[in-house]
């Protein structure tokens, strides 16, 4: 019986001990986990696939009255405006009528008694529809429309900040049309709208972008600069560098439209020192535009004080007692904000801006 028992191995040929029961046990419920975990994992990405087949949008030509509306080329690469029904995703169109193209409604007190009601659907096709209406009675119905517009601008906020892009681009065409209709009358109006459009203008989605400049354009356009430029003031000091940067392009645009009343009502310390300080701003485009103020105001300055000395004197010269543009800006800002101020103006003539970069004139994304 001796010979029956195994003699002991040392070193290399040691084989392992058998498994115990426990342990094959453990091995099984890991194995069923890690298979549990592979499925879900599959489960997830099929559904993200899923979602990513979605197809381009295209939009269609769509009738405006006997004018066909434009074709939207710039629509973005993932449809923004699929309805989906069951598996199958409907592609709805969307009507970008240019201003131009717009033609009277055919039923205006029908139009305008479901108004509000259509603005506030949350059927967005609708709202589309009720905001160029909107456009419409703006452009062919103004004293009619007028009477419904305080009730109304908070829809049309609502719109712009819908995130789909087709309610939100036509939103922003609708503040341009009424911007243009009411001018001085939306002023009142106006606060909700301004935060809006500034972050709209800058964001990265094109189409709706170009829609809020234009949107921005026609404010500075057709809403007179004295009252406008207290309202846009605050948003030059917003915590957002891209508000603070659209709100120093329009500022900028709308000072120039200032006449001499204009600008000495205003305060000429106060504009001198919104371009100091918007000269250290964080972004490109705010510094752009404070840097172009400077030069506008180095302008008018010197314009205004040799047609004082010319009323004073009866001649063709500065008088004596005229305060320098350098002297100026030196009372009226700090020891660096006057030196960066005049570092910027002084590469200037007299005849005119010379150096004011041509980018920086108008307003762009």
């Amino acid at each position: 019986m001796a010979d029956d028992a195994a003699p002991p191995h040392d070193g290399v040929g040691k084989q392992p001990p058998p498994a115990r029961p426990h342990d094959r046990l453990h091995g099984v419920k890991m194995s069923e986990r890690a298979l549990k975990d592979l499925n879900i994992s599959q489960s997830a990405d099929l559904e993200k696939g899923k979602e990513n087949s979605v197809k381009s949008c295209i939009t269609k030509p769509v009738m405006n009255g006997n004018k066909c509306a434009n074709k939207e080329e710039k629509a973005p690469s993932a449809c923004q405006d699929a309805v989906t029904n069951g598996n199958e995703a409907v592609i709805a169109d969307v009507e970008y009528i240019d201003s131009e193209n717009l033609v009277d409604l055919p039923d205006v007190n029908g139009a305008l008694s479901t108004l509000a009601k259509r603005l506030d659907s949350k059927d967005w096709v609708m709202t589309c529809e009720a905001l160029n209406n909107v456009r419409q009675l703006a452009m062919y119905h103004k004293e009619r429309l007028q009477e419904l517009l305080e009730p109304l601008v908070p829809l049309i906020v609502k719109s712009v900040k819908n995130p789909r892009s087709a309610v939100c681009k036509t939103a922003l065409m609708t503040c341009a049309d009424i911007f243009k209709a009411y001018g001085d009358l939306m002023v009142d109006s106006i606060d909700p709208l301004l935060v809006h459009l500034f972050l709209k203008a800058s964001q990265d989605k094109r189409f709706v972008c170009e829609a809020a400049e234009a949107a921005l354009i026609s404010m500075t356009s057709w809403i007179s600069p004295l009252l406008l430029l207290p309202r846009m003031q605050p948003y030059l000091k917003n915590k957002n560098p891209r508000i603070r940067a659209k709100a120093s392009v329009c500022f900028r645009k709308s000072v120039p439209r200032l006449d001499v009343v204009g600008i000495k009502e205003y305060g000429m310390d106060k504009l001198i020192q919104i371009a100091a300080t918007q000269l250290s701003d964080q972004l490109p485009e705010s510094r752009e535009a404070a840097r172009n103020l400077a030069l506008e105001l180095q302008v008018f300055y010197e314009k205004s004080q040799a047609s004082t000395s010319d009323k004073d004197e009866g001649e063709h010269s500065t008088s004596p007692d005229a305060e320098s543009w350098e002297a100026f800006c030196q009372s009226k800002l700090s020891v660096l904000s006057a030196q960066a101020i005049l570092r910027v103006t002084s590469t200037t003539t007299k005849e005119g801006v010379t150096s004011a970069p041509k980018e920086a004139l108008a307003v762009g994304c």
